[in-house]
């Protein structure tokens, strides 16, 4: 008949597959990842860099912004050499576009009415020389259409735009600046259909106007 084991050996056996298990239940279990190191400290905030705003256009009365542009033959143009004549200053978005050239050609059209009052026309767009050539020649244009490819003019008269975020052209506005300088009327997002003969009826208002106050103070 088998002699039970003592208790203090049956103990020791216990013991001994216990830790003859801890090495084991280790290499089972993967070793846990190492933590991950503190994020540094975030700077300080700094304001951030705000996008400028366009220019509000120039109000009516004031002076009309200068410009020095080049036209489609690549010759210069100032705003100071139209001093003393009614120049009707019309921005457009892009050449050869379905709005621009009905613009243009409705422009061309009436361009004898605008020579018989005096006033000169001049179109302006964020494209470049080479472009402005082929529009004008592609539609016999009879006046000067300025490249503003900087935007400087264009943001100066507060009509530069942003389309579908990736490009900026000219917003379809219209100023007439008078003799002295100054603009005398602004028309903000035209219709290009029928915008010629609207500015040849306010152009022979406001010379009208302008004609009769040398006249009041005669009297």
């Amino acid at each position: 008949m088998t002699q039970p084991l003592p208790q203090e050996f049956r103990r020791c056996i216990v013991l001994a597959l216990m830790l003859a298990l801890v090495p084991a239940v280790h290499a089972a279990t993967p070793p846990a990842a190492p933590a991950a190191p503190a994020a540094p400290a975030a700077p300080a905030a700094t304001p951030a860099a705000t996008a400028s705003a366009p220019l509000a256009a120039p109000a009516v009365g004031t002076m009309a912004p200068a410009f020095r542009l080049q036209d489609q033959n690549g010759d210069w143009h100032a705003l100071s050499d139209y001093r003393g004549k009614w120049v009707v200053l019309y921005f457009y978005p892009k050449d050869k576009t379905s709005g621009c050239t009905t613009q243009a050609c409705e422009l061309r059209d009436n361009i004898f009415a605008f020579r018989k009052i005096g006033a000169t026309i001049l179109g302006i767009s964020v494209d470049d020389v080479a472009s402005h050539k082929e529009f004008a020649e592609m539609h016999t244009l009879p006046f000067t259409i300025l490249a503003d490819s900087t935007k400087k003019t264009a943001t100066d008269y507060g009509v530069l735009v942003k389309m579908m975020v990736v490009f900026e052209v000219a917003q379809r506005d219209t100023f007439i600046i008078d003799p002295d300088g100054r603009i005398a009327q602004h028309w903000a997002k035209v219709n290009p259909q029928g915008h010629s003969e609207m500015v040849l009826k306010e152009l022979a208002e406001l010379q009208a106007k302008a004609a009769a106050v040398p006249a009041k103070k005669a009297g």
